[in-house]
């Protein structure tokens, strides 16, 4: 029955750069991140290399509560995992946690969009928690996804009730702003190829925004969109090369909708659609508790 779909996300680590999957998925081992309890899963993944450390940040949703808090997964250098860390929880759902290195300084964008803007933080220098630095946007912006290209940033996102089908952008002079609105959005109108999916690829000075294929499923594969022109008046992107989930994910081969480079090495999400009828006792439980405290 329909009414038992439930999308139940992992994240891997490609040990490979992300350059190699712009012609399709690489032949390479992959290192998954610890299993998650039941009816809960971690998903949008972004990642920094720290002293030899690699520190993944995800989204942990868990659909007792349906909230989306941020939580990071420190990897030493041969990729085994050490241990996982709280990052940001809010009274409202977190999740696309992207990150931005700029003058020496990291900064952390996460989706907020229950809050009604989109905040910058600053992550301390043991990345351990993030301090506001500006409201970029009294948007209820949904996947931004920022990318410097020579003295001017840009920002690519969606915006609710267009989320899988149309592509916003905004550029700035400065990281904090002001941001601008481009004159064209939304720039593109598409289920296949408009909700950003990762971080932004220059590539033989071409460059690649990775986007959500939601044609079929909600994050139901990656398409790579390249774009062609990118000016403050003028947008044009063409859809590239399309990557999906298959055997190599098993048993998460019904989706995937986040792909972000972190040096060496590619971070990935991959989903499975679970259809047991569990979670309707867990929906009434979750309703149960707020009825009574």
């Amino acid at each position: 029955m329909r009414r038992y779909r439930t999308d139940l996300w992992q994240v891997g680590i490609l040990r490979a750069p992300m350059a190699d999957c712009l012609t399709g998925w690489p032949q390479a081992e992959i290192v998954w991140l610890p299993a998650q309890r039941p009816y809960c899963f971690l998903a949008d993944p972004f990642g920094v290399w720290r002293d030899g450390q690699l520190h993944v940040f995800a989204e942990a949703y868990d659909y007792r509560t349906k909230h989306g808090t941020l939580v990071r997964h420190v990897f030493d250098e041969k990729l085994q995992w050490q241990h996982e860390a709280p990052v940001m929880a809010q009274p409202f759902h977190l999740s696309y946690p992207f990150l931005i290195e700029e003058a020496g300084a990291l900064y952390l964008l996460p989706e907020a969009h229950r809050s009604g803007k989109l905040t910058l933080y600053r992550m301390t220098d043991d990345l351990s928690r993030g301090e506001p630095v500006a409201d970029l946007l009294d948007l209820p912006v949904i996947d931004a996804t920022v990318i410097q290209r020579g003295d001017v940033w840009w920002m690519f996102f969606s915006l609710p009730g267009s989320e899988q089908e149309a592509l916003h952008a905004a550029w700035a002079e400065s990281l904090t702003g002001p941001w601008h609105l481009h004159p064209g959005n939304p720039l593109r109108v598409d289920r296949g190829s408009s909700r950003p999916g990762g971080t932004p690829l220059v590539h033989e000075g071409a460059l690649y925004l990775p986007t959500q294929d939601c044609r079929s499923t909600y994050g139901g594969a990656l398409q790579w969109l390249r774009i062609d022109e990118l000016m403050p008046e003028r947008f044009h992107a063409t859809p590239a090369t399309r990557l999906e989930a298959s055997a190599w994910a098993t048993p998460f081969t019904d989706g995937m909708h986040t792909l972000s480079a972190c040096g060496p090495v590619t971070l990935f999400d991959v989903k499975r659609i679970d259809r047991s009828p569990r979670r309707a006792f867990i929906n009434a439980q979750r309703r149960l508790r707020r009825a009574f405290g």
